[in-house]
């Protein structure tokens, strides 16, 4: 499967950008996820991967292949990108059955493809089959019911799964009624013996042409495969049907129409349908967004699981972080049409980028502490936190504080200039939606109207805190004296509201089954080396390390 490669999109609508100058590469057998709050850009960016949005401007490789390049005028439609997109709706048609759902696609489908022998490749997988004529009369045995009548249908759906065939092919190994003969394994022998012979004749038939037939049964002639502009056979229709539904588990539903299939079934059927064309990337757009909670979790494993069989890369688009951390190999995550963190989601969990990357990845949201200080000769950074309270971050790597503040300040210098460049060309555009510092939330016991609030004057000396919930302990003797202000206990941890200060909250994650009261007095330890020191004026990490609080 291609890898895909994004250079410089952007989709603006008159003055409103959507995407702005994007720049990503996902690598091939990826399951990325774009993230981001609604409105943020992120099924644009895949419509436009996928053909049906185009960009202003830009340029998006699939593979080696350029699909999009404003500059050289290349839009390649939909239809021709080989790509398969799932929607947040399952839009099965309600009059068809699931396999001529999964089937209608393949029908439609008449391009250059390799000439394919459909009696060669029937002899050969019948061949397989009756390798054991004992096993062949077992699966069709097992579909009789109490009363010792044979059901059919079931029959053939054991022969498809067990062997791997086609429909076709399953009800000419059911005529062929080894289950009836008074020895199956010399029964078989002698039809296998038939089918040997079938195809000895196709392949001495190539050979005067000097032509041969490779593993996948398509004509080649001097080792390259004969290519010809076809519609799909039966057979290879059909193949691909059974094909995409053992691997979502709905070969027994194929006859069903989709009012007859739970939320779950209808999914499977949705990804089998998008799958059978053999698309050479995979887009999902919310797809479980309409399903239960259990339902969900159950379908994640599920597309964790197809993403492994398949091979093929995933861009799936979400705003249900805890989707995109559980299933993403990287996520992609976007604000305001920007690019704001590209990286594993242990990365984007542990070192964000930003004060927005930070808060929204995480579940309960992490903690954000203003505070103020400087950083000491020792290489650590003395805070006042909480109005009085001394604390001290120690990064985990050697950190000059003057040099970081020179570095940020240089960065916006250019990325200021560089806009006023863009402007000066002809017909840029002023972007409208404004990119700004993301307004993190301080949580208290009493909420200010942050409207009536004015801007403060920030200087290097102004920072903030991110603390997980996980970090924080409780701790008889411990260093910062708390009341329990909320308690939600889940049985194998509880999840708390701290009141310091009597005035701000902490939200803590205590593992244990243990029982706390509201009102109760708490001591707190903030523990780990993933506490997170950011700077205010801009928003930007500036490191990670540990933190002490003064007693």
């Amino acid at each position: 499967m291609p890898s895909i490669t994004l250079t410089h999109i952007t989709k603006r609508w008159k003055n409103y950008f959507g995407v702005d100058d994007l720049s990503l590469d996902i690598p091939d057998n990826a399951f990325v996820t774009l993230l981001g709050p609604s409105g943020c850009g992120k099924t644009t960016i895949l419509r436009m991967i996928a053909g049906l949005e185009t960009p202003t401007e830009g340029q998006i490789k699939i593979g080696d292949r350029v699909v999009f390049d404003s500059d050289k005028g290349i839009n390649v439609p939909a239809n021709k990108r080989k790509v398969g997109f799932l929607f947040q709706n399952y839009a099965l048609w309600p009059n068809m059955t699931v396999y001529q759902n999964i089937s209608f696609g393949l029908k439609n489908i008449k391009e250059e493809l390799p000439r394919i022998d459909v009696k060669a490749k029937v002899s050969s997988d019948l061949m397989h089959a009756l390798k054991s004529g004992k096993k062949v009369k077992d699966q069709i045995e097992d579909c009789r019911d109490k009363n010792g009548k044979l059901d059919t249908e079931k029959a053939y759906v054991k022969l498809i799964d067990t062997f791997n065939l086609s429909i076709m092919s399953a009800k000419e190994l059911f005529n062929l009624k080894i289950h009836e003969a008074a020895d199956p394994q010399q029964a078989a022998d002698a039809a296998r013996a038939g089918y040997e012979k079938t195809l000895a004749e196709i392949n001495a038939g190539y050979a005067a042409k000097g032509q041969t037939l490779d593993e996948h049964f398509h004509v080649t002639q001097n080792g390259t495969a004969i290519m010809e502009v076809r519609k799909l056979t039966d057979e290879e229709i059909d193949s691909r049907v059974r094909q995409v539904s053992r691997v979502v588990k709905i070969g027994m539903f194929m006859d069903r129409y989709p009012a007859e299939l739970s939320g779950g079934q209808q999914q499977r059927v949705a990804i089998a349908r998008t799958l059978a064309p053999e698309p050479q990337v995979l887009f999902m757009d919310e797809p479980l967004s309409n399903l239960d909670a259990k339902l969900r979790l159950e379908m994640r494993y599920e597309l964790q699981r197809l993403h492994l069989e398949t091979g093929s890369t995933f861009v799936y688009v979400t705003h249900d972080q805890m989707e995109a951390m559980t299933l993403a190999t990287k996520i992609c995550l976007i604000n305001n049409g920007v690019l704001q963190q590209y990286d594993a989601p242990l990365e984007v969990y542990n070192r964000p980028t930003n004060l927005f990357a930070a808060d929204f990845v995480g579940n309960p949201s992490i903690n954000f502490v203003e505070a103020t200080g400087e950083q000491s000769a020792d290489g650590s950074v003395a805070l006042e936190i909480f109005h009085g309270i001394h604390a001290r971050f120690i990064p985990n790597e050697a950190l000059e504080l003057p040099t970081w503040f020179t570095q940020r300040d240089a960065d916006a210098a250019a990325k200021k200039q560089a806009e006023i460049d863009r402007l000066k060309q002809k017909h840029a555009v002023e972007k409208s939606n404004k990119d700004e510092v993301f307004k993190y939330h301080i949580e208290k016991v009493i909420e200010e109207d942050s409207s009536i609030l004015e801007d403060p004057v920030l200087t290097n000396r102004d920072l903030v805190l991110g603390i997980r919930p996980e970090a924080i302990d409780i701790e008889p003797e411990g260093a910062l004296q708390t009341t329990i202000f909320g308690a939600m206990p889940t049985g194998m941890e509880s999840t708390l509201k701290l009141c310091v200060q009597d005035d701000y909250l902490l939200t803590g994650v205590i593992f244990g089954n243990n029982a706390y009261r509201i009102g109760e007095q708490a001591g707190i330890d903030i523990h780990g080396s993933h506490i997170l020191l950011f700077d205010r004026q801009s928003g930007k990490c500036i490191a990670d390390g540990r933190l002490e609080i003064e007693k």
